[in-house]
């Protein structure tokens, strides 16, 4: 009886542990209690089995951990001088369906096809008061991205800058894309792709999504590439996408724990790295880099706030002190009744119309709420406690910032 209580006791223990364990790794618990022993079994058998299942459970938890917030350096940073170029161009979308410009109030786009005709040879006479009705003048955009080559075609993005009702079904014509040089880098040209639908009659409008922008994939190609230069002689540059001192030295680290003594932090979004001088070498080296995973350091806590929807969104890192909070709604009620004073039948007096205004003040009782927090969890549970809606919470979230106990960053957009 003594032996059977003695080897009955580890296996609770280990169930225990097992249990525990799928409940932080959110692990399920049936491919994993498979590994406990089971039945009676030597005691040195169920102890090996012990520690393996304990060596297993503490890899399959390590990994999980690893797995969950490391990140590629890609995508956190970029490599300095890789970036893309704005193109901005005008041009005419023809072959609309009586959707185009109106051209009486649009002047330009009139102008814009007697130009286009004269350089086509077409010659019309002085005067001529052209009425269009499937022609739309339109501003195309797009991006030149890093070293794009002549003859690369690269997406376009179409938008009426008239009053054309829909630009669907319609066919952009030959347009020259300039950058911020003024030099042409790309020609675009082709038909229009509108992700909605519109329908009218007797007066009545339907309209399903936005008409009046379009997208042409791949309607440009490239006549121009632009010098992309990455680093200098003997360096390349990691831009972080947001300034963390903390982040950016987790960075040096790995890089040096790779390629030992190349890495070092300008300031806290700059890494200079020092980077083979053969350009097959440094591409090379630059994919090793990207590859290469860390863990970013904790966000600064912030709470945004958007005072025009209403919109409140808090990061992981916000907590709140000890505080209370008394919240009521009050509302204002102002309601006018029209009465009319009526003279006698032989009085000389005249009707004279009058307003009788009321006015209601309700104050909800709002009781008085404690709250603390110092997980997110925490947060919103307090914060939902109080019954407050997303605009009531505004001004309790700048209330609590200002009374210090709101540990976190409050910025208004």
């Amino acid at each position: 009886m003594l032996r059977h209580a003695s080897n009955a006791q580890p296996r609770r223990g280990l169930r225990g542990s097992l249990r525990r364990l799928c409940d932080a790794t959110r692990t399920p618990m049936g491919w994993l209690a498979r590994l406990a022993p089971r039945g009676p079994a030597p005691r040195q058998i169920r102890a090996r089995a012990w520690l393996a299942t304990r060596s297993l459970a503490l890899v399959v938890m390590l990994a999980a951990a690893h797995g969950a917030s490391a990140e590629r350096i890609k995508d956190l940073a970029s490599i300095q001088g890789v970036r893309g170029n704005p193109l901005i161009g005008y041009g005419l979308v023809v072959g609309l369906d009586g959707s185009g410009d109106q051209t009486t109030q649009t002047p330009f786009t009139v102008q814009s096809v007697l130009n286009m005709l004269t350089q086509l040879g077409v010659n019309l006479p002085p005067g001529t008061n052209l009425q269009l009705k499937n022609v739309a003048a339109v501003i195309v955009t797009g991006s030149l991205p890093a070293f794009a080559k002549p003859g690369q075609a690269i997406d376009l993005t179409v938008s009426s800058m008239g009053n054309a009702k829909s630009l669907r079904g319609g066919t952009l014509l030959m347009t020259p894309l300039k950058g911020a040089d003024g030099q042409v880098y790309a020609i675009g040209q082709g038909n229009v792709l509108v992700g909605g639908v519109g329908a009218e009659g007797a007066g009545s409008r339907v309209t399903v999504n936005h008409l009046s922008v379009g997208r042409i994939p791949g309607g440009a190609l490239v006549e121009r590439a632009v010098a992309s230069h990455i680093g200098d002689a003997a360096h390349v540059y990691i831009e972080l996408n947001a300034t963390d001192f903390s982040t950016t030295q987790r960075v040096v680290d790995a890089i040096n724990g790779i390629f030992p003594d190349t890495a070092a932090a300008l300031d806290g979004r700059v890494v200079r790295v020092r980077a083979p001088g053969d350009v097959s070498d440094r591409v090379g080296f630059i994919a090793r880099l990207e590859s290469l995973e860390i863990t970013p350091a904790a966000a600064m806590a912030k709470v945004i706030v958007n005072a025009r929807t209403g919109s409140v969104v808090l990061n992981r890192s916000v907590q709140i002190e000890a505080c209370a909070v008394a919240h009521g709604n009050l509302s204002v009620v102002v309601t006018t009744e029209p009465l009319v004073s009526q003279p006698n039948a032989f009085a000389r007096g005249r009707t004279v119309q009058t307003e009788r205004a009321q006015i209601e003040i309700t104050a909800e009782r709002g009781g008085l709420n404690m709250m603390k927090g110092a997980a997110l969890a925490d947060v919103v549970k307090a914060l939902n406690a109080i019954g407050a809606t997303p605009q009531d919470l505004l001004a309790i979230l700048q209330a609590m910032k200002a009374a210090g106990a709101l540990r976190a960053e409050l910025e208004i957009i």
